[in-house]
């Protein structure tokens, strides 16, 4: 009997023994896996690392964000999907800290008056300006915090093409170095209405062709600056926090919008409805091109961001539209401007 028991004993030990041994080298293999997989994302969005601790800290994060990314895609209960973008290997304290609008000025911010769409009863059921020929590709605004600038290009560049028939992509890089005697301050974050101030004293913009994106904040190039590619008149609000005000804006013209954009999942946003928590402190500037209506019947705005053409849908995301919040999901309703020809 002791030796049955014994060998017993001696089964449920090796038994757990094996299982351990089988556990931890699946836990070898996964880690090295997740190890491969970050290789080949370094390699993908082309990051360096200053050295060997720099990497392994990167590394850790960059694991916890696939983990949850992939958690969170596997719960299937969102309209949306996340994806491993280029921001993979940030805490989400460090994403935001990129964002720069300067939403925090928005209480101080005197708003134009008029708005030329105010009695516009009838709209289109959907609209993309991208297939009417009116938006540029999707740029990429790197490390700078230049979305102020992008934002307000990529609505002039609209309104440009529906003005004169001819599609220019316009200079960012003029507005970050020149537009610099007001609140914009280049890399330092900006305010879409002041961009369009400046273009109106400015007489013009010129083509970023002419005045390439460098992302840094450099000396205005003054000859580059005095050939202007396109002009506006003068510009005007969207009346504050009103989704049905901002539809008629949108239905007429590209417009420029302040969003929410610091939460994780903005942050991985891959496709799909996004309809995600967000808060209205606006800390990014972007681009409504469209709006319409997904399959599953869920209204959506289409929007242009500057974060290049691995994060989102090709650049783009869609964001709820209708919903219950005055000010839009992320607070899309709350600060939209356009330029006027």
């Amino acid at each position: 009997m002791a030796f049955k028991t014994l060998f017993h004993s001696t089964l449920v030990l090796l038994f757990a023994f094996s299982f351990c041994v089988l556990e931890a080298n699946a836990r070898t293999l996964q880690d090295a896996s997740m190890r491969e997989m970050h290789e080949q994302w370094m390699i993908t969005h082309g990051k360096l690392y200053l050295d060997s601790y720099e990497k392994e800290q990167k590394y850790q994060v960059f694991k916890e964000n696939v983990q949850r990314i992939e958690a969170f895609n596997n719960a299937g209960n969102k309209p949306y999907k996340l994806g491993i973008n280029q921001f993979a290997d940030l805490t989400n304290e460090e994403f935001k800290a990129r964002n720069r609008f300067k939403g925090h000025m928005c209480s101080t911010i005197t708003r134009t008056p008029s708005f030329k769409y105010e009695h516009v009863t009838a709209v289109p059921t959907s609209l993309d300006w991208r297939q009417k020929g009116a938006v540029t590709p999707i740029k990429n605004q790197g490390q700078c915090g230049s979305c102020w600038a992008f934002s307000a290009v990529a609505a002039t560049e609209g309104i440009t093409k529906l003005t004169t028939g001819k599609l220019i992509s316009l200079s960012e890089q003029e507005l970050i170095d020149c537009d610099t005697k007001g609140e914009d301050e280049g890399c330092e974050g900006g305010l879409m209405d002041d961009a369009f101030k400046f273009i109106l004293q400015n007489k013009g913009l010129t083509t970023e062709a002419a005045y390439p994106y460098e992302g840094i904040d450099g000396i205005c190039d003054a000859k580059a600056e005095s050939s202007h590619a396109a002009s506006i008149k003068g510009y005007e609000d969207v009346p504050a926090n009103s989704e049905s005000a901002l539809l008629k804006a949108v239905a007429n013209q590209p417009v420029s919008v302040a969003i929410d954009a610091s939460g994780y999942e903005f942050q991985f946003y891959s496709s799909g409805v996004f309809n995600g928590s967000c808060d209205t402190n606006l800390d990014h500037g972007v681009t409504a091109v469209g709006y319409g209506v997904s399959d599953d019947g869920s209204k959506y705005w289409l929007v242009k961001n500057s974060w290049g053409v691995k994060w989102g849908e090709k650049g783009y995301i869609r964001m709820q539209r209708d919903v219950a919040s005055k000010e839009g999901l992320c607070g899309i309703a709350m600060l939209a401007s356009y330029p006027t020809t």
